[in-house]
């Protein structure tokens, strides 16, 4: 089974991107948990606040809450970061920009619908939300973060977002890829700090495999699963898969990670908490999933990548997208120190 990094422990460092509150608990948790452990230094990058999320555990719908979502959701992402262990926790500062046509809560806090014919000035994109920012201010914000924690890999969303086409989710995807490149070149953001290449990049993605072992494991005990066919009639992207990572003794991590977003996650809802810990890890085999970031457009063959390249790269070597995949890569030349890179082969 393959990792993010062949050897680790101190002075490696990690990054991970996600668009709102909660993303972190539900998408790697037990992974960064597992790396946090062997000594690799963790930078959680939340790009928006979520102040569009809905109250989904009925025991939190309550006005008081409801009237400061906003500062609520900042906490219980505090609590989950501190349970997963993350090093540094990093706003890029942007307003959640909701789903398509989905209500946005008024000044009290309620949620209401708005007439977009009644209401002329709701045409107008509102650039605070992260989906309507300038892209190039955007991407400057995470060059800057990208220089200042210096990560060897970066985690985050992948380019087929049609499981769930948030448009945050989607703007991360774009955000992140731009920034992975111009963060090594000295002509991007020159005020942002000294240039900084990561090694690698990685997609997280929602395995079917798993959701059907975990389906399987609970009719196997006799419960009703909260995977219906709906599930499996949605995109396959395990074909994609490159990197599985061992996360079995930290999937209690993630359990509380995700019960600490309390407005979010319901205790009881057995979508997160059907089987124990335990049970899963039997099921699944513990693992969390990867697939390669920034595949190259290229047909003409590329330098791959060894999995044990991000140590290389802290020692000033070769660095490269992607690990253990078929698509052709793109490969970055490092020299002597890390404020020298001199750009990426095309």
């Amino acid at each position: 089974m393959s990792g993010l990094y062949t050897a680790v422990g101190a002075g490696l460092r990690l990054m991970t991107v996600h668009a709102h509150p909660d993303d972190e608990a539900s998408k790697g948790a037990a992974m960064v948990a597992h790396y946090r452990a062997e000594g690799v230094e963790a930078t959680l990058v939340c790009c928006t606040g979520g102040e569009q999320g809905s109250i989904l555990n009925p025991a939190m719908d309550r006005p008081e809450v409801r009237a400061n979502l906003a500062a609520v959701r900042a906490g219980e992402l505090a609590r989950s970061a501190a349970i997963i262990g993350f090093d540094h926790v990093d706003l890029l500062g942007y307003h959640d920009s909701g789903m398509p046509d989905s209500p946005r809560p008024d000044a009290e806090g309620e949620s209401a619908a708005t007439d977009r014919a009644e209401s002329p000035a709701e045409e107008t994109p509102d650039p605070t939300h992260f989906a309507n920012a300038p892209l190039d201010e955007a991407v400057g914000r995470l060059v800057k973060l990208i220089r200042l924690r210096q990560p060897h890999v970066v985690v985050t969303y992948g380019d087929d977002q049609g499981f769930y086409p948030h448009p945050d989710h989607i703007r991360v995807h774009d955000v992140c890829v731009r920034a992975f490149d111009r963060a090594a070149d000295p002509a991007w953001y020159p005020g942002a700090g000294d240039p900084w290449q990561p090694s690698k990049m990685y997609y997280s993605v929602w395995s079917l495999g798993r959701i059907r072992a975990v389906h399987e494991a609970i009719l196997a005990l006799g419960r009703k699963s909260p995977y219906d066919e709906r599930w499996f009639e949605r995109g396959d992207q395990d074909h994609r898969i490159t990197t599985k990572v061992d996360v079995g003794a930290y999937l209690g991590v993630r359990d509380g990670a995700l019960r600490a977003h309390a407005t979010q996650i319901d205790p009881a809802e057995p979508f997160w908490f059907a089987l124990t810990p335990r049970r899963r890890r039997r099921s699944t085999a513990g693992t969390t999933t990867s697939s390669p970031g920034r595949p190259s457009t290229s047909s003409s063959p590329r330098t791959t990548c060894s999995p044990g390249s991000a140590r290389a790269a802290s020692a000033g070597q070769t660095c490269c997208r992607t690990v253990l995949t078929v698509w052709p890569q793109r490969r970055c030349r490092r020299g002597p120190g890390r404020s020298h890179h001199v750009g990426c082969r095309r």
